[in-house]
């Protein structure tokens, strides 16, 4: 049974309150108060209560919407892992009063973990989204200026290549069809296990690769004895798929029948991805074409993209393209995950109006870098009422408007700008948005929505701290 709040508190946690007193850290006692809002706890428990029917009826007390949230937030606020998050509250009892835990047993990694799930992108958005109205009630956030930027988020796989690739997916549709065997036994099709072939060709291709000019006839002879046994390991995931279907394989229980099933969509989903592979491999080695049609970079995220950006350091990101926009006081008004990568100038009209969605007003300035810049959005933003905008031009051969670009104001703007720059190295290295460690596209949006959140409320609690400091002399 799940609760929004805890119904009432022990003598342990009076005990643990007085001990702490004075112990908190400064954003601390600001992210309770916004945490403890109705609205906020109301949405977290609707998220919870759908995990099962009677999750509101019936069953044994879990914990409550407020506690469930908080230490996700803290988790994406220190960027720990779920087994950190659970040994660092147990030990320390200014977490446990943060969070609302007290003096109860502090829950395992693996049920925070279900409880991230549980909490699917639209939560955590209208949480967000709730926090920034806040934000607006207490003058933190005026709306009069505005900023945005684009950067990577990547995802946590390893650097594709192609002869990695045939190997992640012989791997797992092998490890499928042994779990298969076992539940079936010996009927219908047997399983040859290549595992080990396909590891020696993955050296003899790790050797050819060596050095600054790689043996390109011994490089194509192992990729094509790669790809030989890797369709064959597909050959024989298709016939285990189609007599599971067939009721070839198949079990006389029916919890192990659900367990076949469920592997049996296994090798559905990855025969596919591991076919585009292949048909990318051949087209690169033996065709030199790398940009083929569908091109995956991981068997087990598949829509990751390859993202260039220019950065000398890391020119090529593999992951997904995310948008932060800010106000004053670097308070992200609005963040946003795109399933495909987009140009940065289809971007700055849309952010306009989150802006005035958001905080009711179109802001008075714009700023952005030359990657937002077109006649058209500048035109689109003057008629929705922006006064200034601070986008340069960076190919512009009038003169007018590098006299315009050289005026105080716009260079103003543009030293404004070149804050979200460091509101991204900062939720990078702060709050983990270098490396997504949550799985598939809506694993993605929580990983940046928590850590958004966390950001947001260090940065307000900062704020309302610096506003409500004595004036010194």
């Amino acid at each position: 049974m799940i609760a929004p709040r805890r119904l009432q508190r022990s003598f342990g946690d009076g005990l643990i309150a007085a001990e702490i007193k004075g112990l908190h850290e400064a954003w601390m006692p600001h992210a309770d108060t916004i945490l403890a809002d109705d609205a906020i706890v109301h949405t977290v428990h609707q998220a919870l209560a759908k995990r099962h029917p009677q999750s509101l009826r019936r069953g044994r007390p879990g914990f409550s919407a407020e506690v469930v949230l908080r230490l996700l937030i803290l988790k994406h606020a220190r960027n720990w892992s779920y087994q950190q998050l659970e040994r660092e509250v147990r030990a320390n009892l200014v977490y446990r009063d943060f969070t609302r835990i007290g003096s109860e047993k502090v829950p395992d990694a693996k049920t925070m973990g279900r409880w991230g799930i549980a909490l699917q992108p639209s939560v955590i958005l209208a949480v967000h989204d709730r926090i920034v109205q806040i934000a607006r009630s207490k003058d933190v956030v005026p709306g009069r200026r505005m900023r945005v930027d684009t950067t990577v988020v990547e995802r946590n796989i390893h650097h594709p290549t192609d002869s990695s690739l045939l190997g992640d997916g012989v791997r797992v549709l092998t490890r499928a069809m042994k779990r298969i065997t076992k539940l079936a036994g010996a009927a219908g099709t047997q399983l040859r296990d290549r595992s080990r072939s396909v590891q020696y060709r993955l050296l003899e291709i790790a050797r050819a690769t060596r050095g600054k000019a790689p043996r390109m006839n011994t490089l194509k002879q192992a990729y094509d004895s790669l790809l030989e046994a890797t369709g064959r390991v597909v050959g024989q995931a298709k016939h285990f798929s189609q007599e599971i279907g067939a009721g070839v394989k198949q079990c006389t229980a029916a919890a192990k029948q659900m367990a076949l099933e469920a592997e049996r969509q296994v090798l559905d989903r990855v025969v596919p991805l591991v076919q585009q592979v292949m048909r990318q491999t051949k087209a690169r080695i033996f065709h030199g074409d790398t940009r083929s049609d569908g091109k995956i970079v991981s068997i087990f995220e598949p829509t990751t993209e390859v993202i260039r950006k220019g950065k000398a350091g890391k020119p090529t990101e593999f992951g997904k393209l995310i948008k932060l926009q800010e106000a004053e006081n670097q308070i992200i008004v609005d963040y946003e995950v795109y399933q495909r990568r987009p140009s940065d100038n289809e971007l700055l009209v849309p952010a306009i109006e989150a802006h005035e969605a958001k905080l009711g007003r179109v802001p008075r300035l714009v700023a952005a870098d030359a990657a937002f810049y077109s006649a058209k959005n500048e035109a689109a933003a003057q008629a929705k009422g922006v006064k200034r905008i601070c986008i340069p031009n960076r190919s512009t051969k009038s003169a007018e408007r590098r006299r315009e670009q050289k005026k105080r104001w716009f260079r103003a703007g543009q030293r404004w700008r070149t804050g979200c720059e460091g509101r991204i190295s900062v939720s990078k290295r702060r709050h983990g948005l270098n490396r997504c460690r949550y799985r598939g596209d809506d694993g993605m949006k929580r990983w940046v929505g928590l850590g958004v959140i966390a950001d947001n409320l260090l940065n307000i609690a900062r704020v309302i701290d610096n506003h409500s400091a004595p004036a010194t002399a």
